[in-house]
């Protein structure tokens, strides 16, 4: 370990994370966090298809929990029912089945602008053809296929509340400044961190050690505080970050206490990492050294 490392040739030095990287671990694990509790901020979106794959989710769910309510271990039961053992982890942390049922992975279509016009024709007149939508739509520049917009309006994108949100999209507005959202994202982010208590506690875990970013001496004890407060809370992915932090509290305090950074240090990785990359797997460590000397 690079860190455990350089305590033993300084022991003297102080270490400091880099707050950078403290913020992408705790995007990571908020990403985790929102795609189990899809089930609940997806509610006004599209309606989730009961298939094949939800049911062998829960069936999968069942098999586990049983398992481990007879006292059999978690490397057994990977034995037992043939899937990998981190799999059967995600199983066992899953209070309920339905956490472990994703929002389907809509991607954004052709279709998407004139889904006001698609929502508004068909709750006029609900039988009309698609083949008479699809003339509409194209008169106003629509250049996608007729299997396309069938596939949108089966998939119930077009009576949802709201456009289909990913995961992903969810977490950036959590992690975008409240100041730099606009009136709409701040009522949908509002809807969304109220769908149930865990969306709610990680949007104030989220926003409380954003705060904690600028240095501070009296952070040590707010982050302390910020810990027990999300070990409290049912995210076992933000237990897992937490867990991290505590691995290397020192460097975590220095970085959010103190006022240095890592920042040219990260610089000097990436233009290293970017001229490796430019030469392709070419020549080895003496031009690599040369031209970094040179640059």
């Amino acid at each position: 370990m690079p860190l455990e490392a350089i305590r033993h040739a300084l022991p003297g030095a102080v270490q400091a994370s880099d707050r950078w990287h403290l913020w992408h671990g705790l995007a990571e694990a908020a990403l985790k966090e929102v795609a189990v509790h899809s089930s609940c901020w997806e509610a006004a979106g599209p309606p989730r298809k009961d298939g094949k794959q939800a049911q062998t989710t829960a069936e999968r769910w069942r098999q586990v929990h049983d398992l481990l309510d007879r006292g059999t271990g978690l490397l057994e039961c990977s034995r037992r029912l043939g899937l990998s053992l981190n799999t059967v982890k995600r199983y066992a942390r899953a209070a309920e089945p339905e956490r472990m049922i994703r929002a389907p992975r809509y991607r954004a279509t052709l279709v998407d602008p004139y889904r006001d016009h698609l929502r508004a024709r068909r709750a006029e007149d609900p039988a009309v053809p698609v083949q008479r939508l699809l003339c509409e739509i194209r008169e106003q520049g629509y250049t996608g296929s007729m299997n396309l917009l069938y596939r949108y309006i089966t998939q119930g994108r077009v009576e949802a509340d709201r456009p289909h949100l990913s995961p992903r999209r969810v977490t950036r507005l959590l992690l975008t400044r409240p100041d730099a959202l606009s009136d709409g994202q701040r009522s949908l982010l509002g809807e969304l961190t109220g769908a149930c208590p865990e969306m709610t506690s990680l949007a104030a875990l989220v926003r409380s050690f954003a705060a904690l970013l600028r240095p501070d001496p009296a952070n040590e004890a707010t982050l302390k505080d910020w810990a027990e407060t999300a070990r409290a809370c049912d995210l076992p992915n933000i237990h897992a970050f937490t867990r991290g932090l505590e691995l290397d509290a020192l460097a975590v305090i220095a970085a959010l206490t103190l006022p240095f950074h890592n920042g040219r240090t990260e610089g000097v990785n990436t233009k290293t990492k970017m001229i490796k990359r430019q030469m392709y797997g070419r020549a080895g460590f003496n031009l690599l050294s040369h031209r970094i000397l040179l640059s």
